[in-house]
């Protein structure tokens, strides 16, 4: 069922689970963990960022130049325009028919996710888009059931929004960024979704990992990968001796591989499952993930 409100066509994204992050264990995944579920309702999103003459017509604003994605538009002026689209007879007739709260806002990382994946959302390589969420520099405290994740940080990250981003030759690869609030960049874009509004208290990932069980499994891959075969080299090429005249070098040495694998290599963690959540905030703040 496809909603139009302004002007604008709002495509139907199904409800359902997906799975953000990463499981890959290397240091330099670890902005992009802990891997968890979310599970969005069903809401509705723009197929394509919103362009010029979409945005006049919203306005009642004539556009003559050449109609294409708008990278004009700041957070605060998508927040502006959806306050004009919900005063209008549509919003107020979409409402009779579908009961309960929503709202017209920029999607989050959850929803864009997903209704990219379902083909719905779509976005052209080396293109920028804006999202509801502040940033984060990990999914440390992210929201569980694709609602906005609020801004709780201080300093100059305050006035930033995450925003998504595809590879200008790889549009496979897509990452996650940030964005001013109030200043339009180049090549950055936005999109509005009809969403739901989730009430009640937010199912978050735990803001804290088991850190004495990342310690253990640091000390025995270090060990396993570095330090073993530091001291195995030169024994097993008849320099016996060296092995322990030489075990400060060594032993430097074996800790100095052990870091190197961890930035590219440990084992795969776990996803953080949607029921598992509850229990985590209930029994401790913390997971290993």
């Amino acid at each position: 069922m496809t909603v139009n409100i302004g002007g604008l066509s709002f495509q139907p994204v199904l409800e359902g689970p997906i799975v953000l992050g990463t499981t890959k264990g290397g240091w330099v995944y670890s902005s992009q963990r802990p891997s968890f579920e979310a599970r969005l309702p069903m809401f509705f999103a723009l197929e394509h960022p919103l362009t010029s003459s979409e945005v006049g017509a919203v306005l009642g604003i004539k556009n003559e130049g050449a109609d294409s994605a708008m990278e004009t538009l700041t957070s605060f002026d998508l927040h502006e325009l959806a306050e004009n689209l919900t005063k209008t007879q549509a919003f107020e007739a979409f409402l009779e028919n579908n009961p309960g709260a929503w709202e017209l806002r920029a999607p989050t990382e959850a929803e864009w996710r997903h209704g990219h994946a379902q083909k719905v959302i779509h976005l052209n390589a080396g293109v920028t888009e804006r999202l509801a969420d502040a940033p984060a520099s990990n999914y440390r405290g992210a929201m569980m059931d694709g609602r906005p994740r609020p801004n709780e940080l201080l300093g100059p990250a305050s006035s930033q929004a995450a925003a998504i981003a595809v590879h200008p030759r790889k549009p496979s690869v897509i990452a996650v960024t940030s964005v001013p609030l109030e200043r339009p960049l180049p090549n950055v874009v936005a999109r509005l979704v009809l969403s739901p509004v989730r009430t009640g208290t937010a199912k978050r990932v735990p803001d804290n990992t088991d850190l004495w069980a990342n310690v253990r499994s640091e000390v025995l891959w270090t060990t396993v990968l570095g330090i073993i075969p530091s001291f195995l080299i030169p024994v097993m090429r008849g320099m016996s001796a060296y092995a322990t005249e030489g075990w400060v070098n060594l032993l430097f040495g074996g800790l100095c591989a052990g870091f190197f694998t961890g930035a590219i290599w440990r084992p795969r963690r776990s996803v953080l499952a949607y029921e598992d959540a509850a229990q985590f905030l209930e029994d401790s703040p913390s997971d290993s993930q």
